[in-house]
């Protein structure tokens, strides 16, 4: 048994199912990007803990951890904060 698009959106028309499939195309297009630019941040934070950990410093400088909190904070409010938590954990590269 096949499902209409409506059904597979969960809209109740074929017109919403229509700009539903869209907008999620767009969505799946833009996690690609934000997966690509996460990839492309943690290679560069690696170059950073690099230099650093070369020049006798540490791994992780947490005041700068905490201006990254602030500023994902101010731009997009309280869930930015565990957002910006994630990304820094994911750039923070194995022990």
């Amino acid at each position: 048994m096949t499902t209409t698009p409506a059904e597979k959106t969960g809209a109740h028309t074929d017109a919403a199912a229509d700009v539903i499939t869209g907008a999620r195309e767009r969505i799946d297009a833009l996690d690609d990007r934000i997966i690509g630019l996460i990839q492309e941040r943690m290679a560069v934070s690696a170059v950073i803990q690099d230099a650093r950990i070369t020049s006798g410093g540490r791994r992780v400088n947490l005041s700068r951890e905490m201006e990254i909190l602030g500023h994902y904070r101010e731009a997009l409010g309280k869930p930015g904060t565990p957002l910006a938590m994630t990304l820094l954990e994911l750039c923070r590269g194995k022990i």
